[in-house]
């Protein structure tokens, strides 16, 4: 696949969020309390009264967390479906139409910037750069990402099926992109010149084997093969899972890769 060829399937997946905003805000699961404790220990400084931009915002999940930790948030989020369930859902947080790669947003203006589950949309040539610009000296770029825990035995056979659902060369033609569950973040190999503090948190939610199969139908590359295909192996999923939830309840569980870059302080004047 070329480069252009990869672009191209990079927005279109990106885009496709829009469709299924009420859908991704109802259904994605959040994060536990342990992971904005994490930031604030490896940011250096408390999130209270902070000032965070917290950018590919969606519908606000992590936008709300920061709000109640008591952070002056502005959000940025590019697509119209998701900004517009972001207002309904958080009327009272300034957002701002944009992304990383051309924050709308004055030099020096942020104590943190954060992207939750958003920073592998970007181009980091230019969001590195303009997360540099935006931050104030001293301030940090805390990036995360929810991740299926593929040790716990059903979450790896269940991944098994997915992947290959999604690569089944049929009638549709074959698809592309990452499969729900593995995150398209590149934590180990970030091409950036920061340096990244790291830490993993591990959690758990217990939700109706329906929320469940509801959440996998937001991931990317279940909404752009449309509905009827993806209701496909969403049915059958359903047989799967009740084989080994026979109550109906699913226990997911997550690993949440954390990245805390700080940028430097001025220096003092001589």
């Amino acid at each position: 696949m070329t480069s252009a060829s990869s672009s191209a399937n990079a927005r279109a997946s990106a885009r496709s969020f829009d469709g299924a905003a009420a859908q991704y805000a109802a259904y994605r699961p959040s994060y536990p309390p342990a992971l904005l404790d994490a930031v604030e220990r490896l940011a250096g400084r408390p999130l209270a009264d902070a000032r965070v931009v917290d950018v590919g915002a969606g519908t606000g999940i992590a936008t709300a967390l920061l709000t109640a930790r008591g952070a002056r948030v502005v959000a940025v989020e590019p697509g119209d479906g998701m900004a517009e369930q972001f207002r309904r859902t958080l009327p009272h947080v300034p957002l701002v139409r944009g992304d990383g790669n051309a924050l709308p947003l004055a030099d020096a203006s942020a104590d943190l910037i954060t992207y939750a589950q958003a920073w592998h949309w970007t181009d980091q040539e230019r969001s590195v750069p303009e997360a540099l610009r935006v931050l104030r000296p001293g301030g940090a770029l805390a990036l995360w990402w929810n991740k299926t825990d593929h040790e716990t035995p059903w979450l790896g056979e269940q991944s098994a099926r997915m992947a290959r659902f999604l690569t089944r060369d049929d009638e549709a033609g074959p698809t592309s992109g990452p499969t729900p569950g593995h995150s398209a973040a590149r934590t180990d190999d970030l091409t950036t010149e920061l340096d990244f503090r790291r830490d993993r948190l591990r959690w758990t939610r217990r939700v109706p084997v329906d929320t469940h199969l509801a959440n996998l139908g937001t991931h990317s590359a279940f909404l752009v093969l449309g509905e009827e295909r993806a209701a496909v192996f969403l049915a059958a999923e359903r047989t799967e899972l009740l084989k080994v939830f026979p109550d109906g309840i699913v226990e997911e569980s997550y690993v949440v890769d954390l990245l805390v870059a700080l940028r430097p302080p001025s220096p003092s004047p001589a």
